[in-house]
């Protein structure tokens, strides 16, 4: 893995975008975390690199691990504008957006834009619209222990003792927390506007979701799917709100399968 720092200019001023990358050739991938932090995408950045010809950008949310976030960055929307620059800065093409929650949200709003540079857009559980009747868990009102009732479908194999987190943890913690909260606007974790927006994505999309996922269930990933126009919708059993760490193994060839299915610039195999 490397590490890299990008300066990118917006109309609304400059900032500093922290990006790892694993893999050195292959097809580029996008993948943009959740309200976890980088490290819920890390290991299967890692893992993707390893057992597929990938290149994995993973950028840090600006306000995530310490890294700096501008004061006019506030919200999903402009943060879909900073990651539509990136891959112009970075010069990548055939790039196979990836989300997992608040991440997937990103990569829908990325997605809403059309930039030619995309070829194709996976939401992996992905919040960011409202559906009546499916309501997106209010997690910032749980303990980690009742947030990991609801996001794993075996949650005594990923058991978290805050306990043990050292001070500067806990401060990264909490900065991840309150970034979380301000991306996440006045609309329990979901934009109003979004759902017509959709209708715009020309990309090839893919909605998969962990059919045990109790922060955003299953029929709410299908009324995502419903809303984009020829999106695909899979579920993934066994797996709830973080596939790409519960399911690595099951995830994996589900995303690269669709990726390579509408890879642009490669011949096909």
């Amino acid at each position: 893995m490397t590490r890299s720092t990008h300066t990118l200019t917006l109309d609304q001023g400059t900032l500093d975008v922290t990006v790892d990358l694993f893999g050195q050739e292959g097809h580029p991938f996008l993948l943009l975390h959740g309200g976890g932090g980088p490290g819920t995408v890390t290991p299967f950045a890692g893992l993707l690199a390893e057992q597929r010809p990938a290149r994995v950008f993973t950028p840090v949310h600006p306000g995530f691990d310490g890294t700096a976030r501008p004061e006019w960055l506030t919200d999903v929307t402009t943060l879909a504008q900073v990651y539509a620059q990136l891959l112009d800065l970075l010069d990548l093409r055939d790039v196979a957006v990836v989300g997992n929650s608040i991440g997937g949200w990103i990569a829908a709003e990325l997605a809403t834009l059309g930039s030619p540079r995309i070829s194709s857009v996976t939401l992996v559980n992905a919040v960011g619209i409202p559906v009546p009747g499916h309501p997106i868990a209010d997690t910032f009102s749980l303990t980690p222990v009742e947030l990991s009732r609801l996001s794993f479908h075996d949650p005594s194999k990923f058991r978290f003792d805050p306990s043990k987190l050292t001070e500067a943890q806990r401060a990264i913690t909490a900065a991840n927390r309150a970034t979380l909260q301000l991306y996440s606007g006045p609309h329990a974790m979901a934009d109003p506007t979004l759902t017509d927006r959709l209708a715009k994505i020309t990309h090839p999309t893919l909605v998969a979701w962990g059919a045990s996922d109790q922060v955003v269930d299953a029929d709410y990933g299908r009324a995502y799917a419903r809303a984009i126009p020829d999106a695909e919708f899979r579920l993934l059993e066994d797996t709830g709100h973080m596939p790409q760490t519960e399911s690595p193994e099951q995830f994996l060839p589900v995303l690269w399968d669709f990726a390579e299915a509408h890879a642009t610039d490669r011949p096909r195999h």
